[in-house]
């Protein structure tokens, strides 16, 4: 035998400890896994991609990579309010990369798996002459018939979103050199979204529609009135700011032109909702409410917007 390693060995060292011993992984000794039921579940899935270059800067940090991709698929499973139980991993190596780039990238991975609880059931690596891109397919229990979907706002529904909006496009910025981050704050949102599983018992409690902000706060809540075939109106001077943020608003001489590029920025990964009035939402902020008719009104107070697109389109 040579004294390079083959996929197969690479699989075993790097990413079988991945699996924290879950019985349907087989240890990836397998071309298949198994999924046990859980009695009175529904089994969610969902998949998202992270491309070097589209998605992660030119040249990010191979670990970065993994844990932008772990925790992007996993802000999927907070807005529909899944507790997290597996993934499938797929991930093309560059030519460039060699042995301490797939280490670091099994590094981060192993992070953000162990700290979300999420084991590893299986997947592939391949290697492609272009940039580094990776695939997850994350799984994840409810309650049967609890999944929140964007379809279920009804006229009357308030509208809230959680956290602060804003500081993924920030941090996009700031890594180009074009908003000053002296704290590391927004890039640190930016690189390494937090997915907001802490939330899911409030937005299984209460929401009647949920998505997740990724591509952009306006585009995010335009999917949910689309599924749900209502009009759903954002007030921006209500919207959420962390004190970055705010600091940069501050100073900007167009304060709605500022306002709309906050809210269509996307990279937050936080969850706008709908929710039946009287419904208290904590670790939200109320910003607007739904009513009859369709598709998305964005306000700065009295003062109606014209969003344009309204965020992150592939094509």
């Amino acid at each position: 035998m040579s004294g390079a390693e083959d996929e197969f060995g690479e699989i075993a060292r790097l990413f079988r400890p991945l699996t924290f011993g879950a019985a349907g992984a087989f240890d990836l000794m397998d071309d298949a896994a198994v999924i046990q039921s859980r009695p009175g579940c529904d089994l969610v899935v969902t998949k998202d991609a992270v491309v070097e270059g589209v998605h992660a800067p030119q040249g990010e940090a191979p670990g970065l990579i993994a844990q932008k991709l772990v925790r992007v698929n996993l802000s999927d499973l907070a807005a529909k309010a899944a507790e997290p139980a597996g993934c499938f991993l797929a991930v093309a190596w560059p030519r460039a990369y060699g042995p301490a780039e797939h280490a670091a990238f099994a590094e981060g991975l192993a992070e953000d798996l162990r700290a979300f609880g999420l084991p590893l059931l299986g997947g592939d690596t391949v290697v492609t002459p272009g940039p580094a891109w990776a695939s997850l397919t994350a799984l994840g229990w409810v309650p049967q018939g609890k999944m929140v979907r964007r379809a279920g706002a009804r006229s009357g529904d308030v509208v809230w979103v959680s956290g602060t909006i804003g500081d993924g496009a920030l941090g996009l910025a700031a890594l180009r050199g074009d908003v000053p981050d002296t704290s590391g704050f927004l890039l640190e949102r930016y690189r390494r979204p937090n997915p907001r599983l802490d939330l899911r018992e409030q937005i299984r409690a209460c929401a009647s529609a949920a998505a997740d902000v990724s591509d952009g706060l306006v585009a995010d809540a335009g999917h949910i009135a689309e599924a749900s075939g209502v009009r759903l109106i954002l007030d921006l001077q209500r919207m959420p700011l962390s004190g970055p943020a705010r600091e940069w608003l501050r100073v900007q001489t167009d304060r709605d032109a500022a306002l709309l590029r906050l809210a269509t920025g996307g990279d937050d990964y936080e969850i706008v909702c709908a929710a039946p009035p009287g419904c208290a939402l904590p670790g939200f902020t109320a910003m607007g409410e739904i009513a009859s008719g369709a598709g998305v009104e964005v306000r700065a107070g009295a003062r109606k917007l014209d969003v344009g697109p309204g965020g992150w389109r592939h094509f």
